[in-house]
């Protein structure tokens, strides 16, 4: 007759019979639920679709979205988080400088995603507070029935006076960088952004209305971010993109959890989501350049290896990201 293991043993085996450390998308084993509060700037039909494919993984997490530009998104949340009381559990906006600012102000809960194993290092923070989820580039989009093409950020500040439309940094996260980086970039600087004021530049609020205005004509030239060119181009819309000699700035669309949340485990799992196999897919699927090795890019990307990428020190750009819109924002008369 066998004797009964201990009870000690037989909880010890079942902790090490779970996968430790560095694991797979939901595991059996993890099952988050309740509410998961989500703030993003991501356009409206693909946060929709990020959510929808991530409830197909756990559909016992209801996910609840505030959606705007990334500055209205983080003043929103750096009020709240000012009177004790953040509402977010999640946060998904443009870039790196602005989660650097977060991370400063012990805003961010330190997550490191076993997912995170299949995404290059230089793709996210070190010490695990935020992690890109697509490649971003600004690139050139001119309406090909309306407009010759200008292969250079120089020769697009001389392009017809009233006929460039670019986002606005006060609203959009990715204008935002841009600025901080085309000022920092030798040839350009804020001379470059003289220019595109003294030529008339008409400024909008995101990167959506860009993309709008270049496909129905309204504006011959525009600054945007590639997925929307590409996929308006991809739809049959009269435009095509252009990738500057000089190199473009790159922002990866962070996703970082709030400090506090109170539903770690959700927050955790939509991490993992967005980095793993399946939500780089559906990345791509919307498509966006997905940064997991291994995942196909959308048609009409160019290789990530191709890309001359424009950059500056991320946190150098938070520290300086206020005084420049309010720089911006005097130069342009906003």
């Amino acid at each position: 007759m066998k004797r009964p293991l201990p009870l000690l043993a037989v909880l010890w085996s079942l902790v090490f019979a779970q996968p430790l450390g560095w694991g797979s998308l939901n595991p059996a084993w993890a099952k988050p639920s309740g509410t998961l509060r989500l703030y993003t700037s991501q356009p409206d039909a693909d946060a929709q679709k990020t959510v929808a494919a991530f409830r197909e993984v756990y559909p016992e997490v209801s996910v609840e979205i505030f959606r705007s530009g990334t500055e209205e998104v983080i003043s929103r949340f750096l009020l709240e988080a000012e009177k004790g009381s953040p509402q977010a559990d999640v946060l998904l906006v443009a870039d790196a400088p602005t989660f650097e600012l977060l991370k400063s102000r012990n805003l961010l809960e330190p997550y490191c995603s076993p997912e995170a194993k299949a995404i290059a290092a230089t793709y996210y923070d070190p010490d695990c507070h935020y992690f890109g989820t697509k490649i971003l580039a600004t690139v050139i989009v001119y309406n090909t029935a309306k407009a010759q093409p200008v292969d250079s950020w120089a020769a697009l500040a001389q392009v017809p006076e009233g006929q460039l439309v670019m986002p606005s940094p006060t609203y959009s996260g990715a204008a935002a960088y841009n600025l901080g980086v085309i000022t920092r970039t030798p040839g350009l600087g804020w001379e470059w952004y003289e220019a595109l004021k003294k030529n008339k530049t008409v400024l909008v609020q995101g990167n959506g209305a860009v993309a709008r205005n270049v496909a129905s004509g309204e504006q011959s030239y525009g600054m945007v971010v590639d997925f929307l060119a590409i996929r308006s181009r991809n739809e049959g819309s009269p435009v095509e993109v252009v990738y500057p000699k000089e190199g473009v700035p790159v922002i990866t669309e962070p996703v970082g959890i709030v400090k506090g949340t109170s539903n770690l485990e959700a927050a955790q799992a939509f991490v993992d989501f967005l980095l793993s196999q399946k939500g780089q897919e559906v990345a791509a699927e919307m498509g966006y350049m997905p940064l997991r090795q291994g995942v196909t890019p959308p048609k009409g990307f160019p290789a990530l290896s191709e890309l001359k990428i424009l950059s500056a020190p991320a946190a150098e750009l938070a520290q300086s990201r206020e005084a420049d819109k309010a720089r911006f924002a005097k130069l342009f008369e906003e």
